[in-house]
Order: structure tokens, then C-alpha cells, then sequence
């Protein structure tokens, strides 16, 4: 059906991206955007005889558009806009991250970590040609935290915990002192002796997948 309108767009020399009926054309000005919208809008609706969701369309620079999950920044190094996940898609990611590591979520944890992994390498491999190096160190922290109160949860009594602790490293003045010390999961996972026995190195061992070190192998040059 819009094909029509992607002949259109190209005999008017204009720069436009289009997947499905998400479309969005770039001009070099306000007043140019404006007149561009009306006469397209009349286009699609007059002659292709469809309906342009009025609510949804607008006039906006890049930095305020939501594209396919995308935002755009400017980068002042470059002089040009980039695209990185918006907001919106990274607080998607950080509800489905936390649904995965949930403490009552009856599941082992190494199921915990493969369903992570694949939550990772699909949200990665879609947003590889966003900027978001910084953004993948902020959730690799938040996921490995989440995974180790998951772990102190399942480790279950005072002795074991203690017992583990001193297998893991931690001196046994220290694991005693952890393992009975009573506080809440999300302190525990703060402490640095328990970052020690339950440390990254060990969680990639466990099978966890870091999205920092993903990115790097997946990103793609936009």
C-alpha cells in the first residue's frame, strides 16, 4: 500500500526512512517540516485514500523522536545525531530483567541465567547499531546484583551461607558475621565480601553472559 508513497518521497527528493507505516522524513527546518507534513498527509489520505494517525504524527528534532524503539542524540565529537535505545525500550528491558531475577520465581538459577542470557542477546542483536556501551555497564551491575540476592536467598540457612562463604574465599570471621547478621537481601548484596565470593568472574563461570563484552562483538557502525 505505501509503496506508492515511497515513490512519492524519492521523486521529492527528500530523506525518509519508512518500516511498515512508521515512517519519518528529515528536513533541514521547522518551517520545511511543517509544509512537508501537510502536503504528505494530503497525500496519503487523498490519494492513496488511507488515514494518518493525527495523535501520533508530530513535528520534533531527532532527540525527540521514538523510532522502533530507537532515541537519537546529538554527538557533539561526531557533529552528528546517533541512535541508542529510548528510554521507554530500556525501562521495558529493566522490567523484564527484574521479572527474570525475582526471588520468589520458583526456578533454579542457572534457568534464571538462561533465560537472562537469551534476554540479552535478543535486546543486544536488535539495538547493535545504538550507542550504549555506558548503558550496558549500568545493567550488567543491576543484573549480577539482582543475581546475587537470588543466590544468598536460595543458600537459604544462617550455615549453609556461612559454609559457603568460607568455600568461596571469605574468611571465616567475616562468613559468620554475614551469615548471621540478619539484614535484608538488598544490603547483603552490597557488602564486599559477598561481591567477592559471588564475583563477576564467577558469575561468567555460572554461564552468565556479560552485555558489555556482547556488545562489543555484535555492535554494528550506523
Amino acid at each position: 500500500m505505501l509503496n506508492e508513497l515511497d515513490k512519492e518521497l524519492e521523486a521529492r527528493g527528500l530523506d525518509f526512512v519508512r518500516y511498515a507505516d512508521d515512517l519519518i522524513i528529515m528536513v533541514g527546518s521547522r518551517q520545511a517540516a511543517d509544509r512537508v507534513m501537510k502536503s504528505v498527509t494530503r497525500f496519503i489520505e487523498e490519494r492513496l485514500g488511507l488515514k494518518v494517525n493525527a495523535e501520533k504524527s508530530k513535528v520534533d528534532k531527532p532527540k525527540g523522536i521514538k523510532y522502533l524503539g530507537f532515541g537519537f542524540y546529538f554527538d557533539s565529537f561526531a557533529k552528528a545525531y546517533k541512535a541508542r535505545p529510548h528510554p521507554k525500550a530500556v525501562a521495558k528491558f529493566k522490567a523484564q530483567m527484574k521479572r527474570l531475577t525475582c526471588r520468589s520465581w520458583g526456578v533454579s538459577n542457572s534457568y534464571k541465567v538462561l533465560k537472562l542470557n537469551q534476554l540479552i542477546r535478543g535486546w543486544i542483536n536488535y539495538f547493535r547499531i545504538g550507542s550504549m556501551k555506558g548503558l550496558c555497564v549500568r545493567l550488567d551491575s543491576s543484573i549480577r546484583y539482582r543475581l546475587r540476592m537470588c543466590i544468598w536467598k536460595h543458600w537459604k540457612t544462617p550455615q549453609n551461607r556461612a559454609k559457603l562463604l568460607m568455600m568461596l574465599d571469605v574468611p571465616r570471621w567475616a562468613a559468620y558475621k554475614i551469615a548471621y547478621c540478619g539484614n535484608r537481601y538488598a544490603r547483603i548484596a552490597h557488602i564486599g565480601w559477598v561481591h567477592k565470593a559471588i564475583s563477576n568472574k564467577r558469575l561468567a563461570a555460572f554461564g552468565l553472559i556479560s552485555m558489555v563484552d556482547y556488545y562489543a562483538k555484535r555492535r554494528a557502525a550506523c
